[in-house]
């Protein structure tokens, strides 16, 4: 079961709360040494970022796995660090992505130094709302597929997974497959919370890797029978056909899913049921057209019915999705009003034309 952080960053005790914590999500994912110092710089200017410029906020890590063609016994994982706050927002973003740009008490690293050790970045801000910062850091290695989105395939994913009251796992998990030019966007939420709902998601995840060349209708049929010891778990099921511009979508459970295609946004209904215990025996598949203003997104519970698509979500394909997700969960939350439910969002979007970034 994936380990997840989430450190409430209100004074300078909690920085390096959130520095011991990447070093630990780094050694998880078995990062070389220059990489786990890389990991704890970036988290360290981040959350020292959110004292000094929001006067507070929280540090999200995960561990996330690239969209690679196939799954093996041990997928290369990223240290995946959002910073989020509901803060003033950043006045000059350009500036502040600057090499070196740096407030006079942090490391001196700067949000563009932390860009350029990352191996993905992202940041939005919008004044009287506040920012989202996202780095993924791995071992930058030759090994195929380190990077975070599929070569060749012009969509990316990503997400954010955020524990019920700073629990260790959550009850949520989502994950990406590519298989030839399909790509599948997956997001489970297991009944209940804590290990054993995360042991059903997680089980979820790894059914979906050992066969992400089936249609979504049938990998549901194929994790209800993987999730039959578990607690079981709504799941919701995105394939997007790259070649015929298609979407095909699945769900059981209340596991929510949106479509955006340019100003429009409509909802991807799901069958009532629990996946590994009570699987309809109809399974719609709807099928989408998937044009290049598309965007995709996939919540559980914990996120509000009735959320409201945020300035990330507009405009054209240049934010990474993970960043999208962050900001969904920042607007339909507070400081004062936290989550309240293991919350995952995961985003499927268009590539922005340059993916040198």
């Amino acid at each position: 079961m994936p380990r997840v952080w989430e450190v409430p960053v209100h004074d300078s005790t909690r920085v390096r709360d959130v520095r011991v914590a990447a070093r630990d999500a780094a050694g998880r994912a078995l990062l070389p040494e220059d990489r786990v110092a890389a990991a704890e710089l970036v988290a360290t200017e981040l959350a020292t970022n959110l004292l000094k410029h929001a006067g507070g906020g929280r540090v999200l890590l995960d561990l996330v796995v690239p969209a690679a063609p196939s799954y093996g016994d041990d997928p290369l994982r990223l240290v995946q660090i959002v910073a989020i706050d509901h803060g003033p927002g950043i006045a000059d973003v350009e500036t502040a992505l600057m090499d070196g740009f740096s407030t006079r008490d942090s490391l001196g690293a700067g949000l563009g130094t932390c860009r350029r050790t990352s191996d993905g970045f992202g940041l939005h801000s919008v004044p009287g709302k506040g920012t989202v910062a996202m780095a993924r850091i791995g071992p930058r290695t030759d090994r195929p597929g380190t990077g975070p989105y599929p070569p060749q395939v012009p969509v990316r994913a990503g997400g954010v997974n955020v524990p019920l009251a700073g629990g260790e796992y959550s009850g949520d998990a989502w994950t990406c497959v590519r298989t030839a030019d399909r790509v599948t966007l997956m997001l489970a939420d297991g009944l209940g919370h804590g290990p054993q709902a995360a042991r059903a998601s997680s089980a979820a995840t790894h059914a979906l890797h050992q066969a992400a060349h089936l249609p979504p209708d049938e990998l549901l049929r194929r994790m209800h029978t993987a999730l039959r010891e578990t607690r079981g778990a709504a799941v919701a099921v995105a394939q997007l056909d790259v070649s015929a511009g298609q979407l095909y979508f699945a769900g059981v459970g209340n596991a929510g899913a949106r479509l955006r295609r340019g100003d429009t946004w409509h909802g991807l209904v799901s069958r009532p049921g629990i996946v590994g215990a009570h699987l309809p025996t109809h399974l719609h598949r709807h099928q989408e057209a998937w044009t290049p203003d598309s965007l995709l997104v996939l919540h559980s519970d914990g996120l509000p019915s009735r959320w409201s698509p945020g300035p990330a979500t507009g405009g054209p394909p240049l934010l990474d999705p993970a960043v999208v997700a962050a900001s969904i969960v920042r607007d339909a939350s507070s400081s004062a009003r936290p989550v309240r439910d293991d919350t995952a969002v995961a985003v499927l979007s268009p590539s922005p034309p340059d993916r040198s970034s």
